[in-house]
């Protein structure tokens, strides 16, 4: 839809103003805090704060809350939002005023991973101690990537992103991305590996995997990597996952298949020692999907300590025709028929 005059006017009044414009340049490149903005403009923050109002209420950014933090980011779709990057595209690489933004920008950032180190350093033994036992990360985005392919994708949705791995992994086929996680530590993690990695289009929020923070029927692609594991409810997951895909969409699970590593129990808070074949596809077509793939991934480990992975593939079975409807795909078959 278009936009009318007014809309337009306002719009363009919006991002006009000098301020706002370089917040626009810098939600551009990921997601700030009004602290992060307030020490980059060298502004006070009820002013930041005030700018950042008018452009919300023009629609040109999104707010989101993470526990007492508020975190803003660049619009991503509709004409407003198009019409901004078009405007922040043609603004000069080289004007002295953008450029000392994003050099005090880089220092944010800086500061950003500084602090994400320090966690994963303080917490990599645990990890590196697992990852001796289960298949390489290698393997297993070889094989994620091989399964999901390169068709382009409109929306992607990474439950449990923890270092946002998975985000960078497939940010190639995918136009935006979301990636959620319960830990604000590791959402730190994240946000400054997406950083490093120069991966814009995707951001990370703080959420419950069993009551997520988004609108429903919105991806495309649903990943879930090694998470489930870790809950009391698996099913309840996936049914909140399988509510998140649009028509035709895709849910990808990566988990641990069934062992009998008991002490993983008390030492790496694991509730469930893996997911059978059986099981997996039962919750699946619990929640309204076609389970469409399973492979499994060996660790090469002979003794009875090795983790095995498998990553299961499903589609939502309703179709998209003409005019927006939805319907399901056994009944369109029908219709056919």
């Amino acid at each position: 839809m278009a936009l009318g005059l007014d809309n337009l006017v306002g719009l363009l009044k919006a991002a006009g103003e000098p301020t706002r414009f370089r917040l626009l340049a810098l939600l551009g490149a990921g997601d700030l805090t009004v602290t992060d903005l307030t020490e980059i403009l060298g502004q006070s923050q009820p002013r930041i704060s005030r700018h950042l109002k008018l452009l919300a209420e023009e629609d040109l950014i999104d707010r989101y809350q993470e526990g007492a933090w508020a975190y803003f980011r660049l619009k991503q779709d509709g004409k407003a939002a198009e019409l901004v990057k078009q405007l922040l595209s043609v603004a000069s690489p080289n004007d002295a005023v953008l450029l000392r933004d994003f050099e005090r920008l880089s220092s944010v950032k800086r500061v950003r991973a500084e602090r994400a180190q320090d966690y994963f350093s303080r917490n990599a033994s645990a990890w590196d101690e697992l990852r001796r036992l289960h298949v390489s990360d290698d393997a297993v985005e070889s094989a994620l990537s091989k399964l999901i392919g390169t068709t382009p994708v409109d929306s992607m949705l990474d439950l449990g992103t923890g270092t946002g791995r998975i985000l960078q992994l497939l940010s190639g086929i995918y136009r935006r991305a979301i990636g959620i996680d319960a830990s604000r530590d590791m959402l730190a993690v994240a946000r400054s590996n997406l950083d490093k990695a120069g991966v814009a289009h995707a951001s990370v929020r703080h959420g419950d995997i069993l009551n997520l923070p988004l609108e429903s029927q919105d991806f495309d692609l649903v990943v879930v990597h090694q998470v489930l594991h870790f809950l009391d409810h698996p099913e309840m997951a996936i049914a909140e996952a399988a509510r998140m895909l649009r028509p035709n969409g895709r849910l990808v699970i990566i988990d641990l298949a069934p062992h009998k590593l008991e002490y993983l129990r008390e030492d790496h808070a694991h509730v469930r020692l893996g997911f059978s074949h059986q099981t997996m596809e039962e919750w699946l077509k619990k929640a309204g999907l076609s389970p469409e793939k399973a492979v499994d991934l060996h660790s090469g480990n002979v003794s009875d300590q090795s983790l095995d992975v498998t990553i299961w593939v499903a589609r939502d079975p309703r179709l998209l025709i003409a005019g927006g409807q939805v319907v399901d795909a056994p009944l369109l078959s029908a219709g056919r028929a």
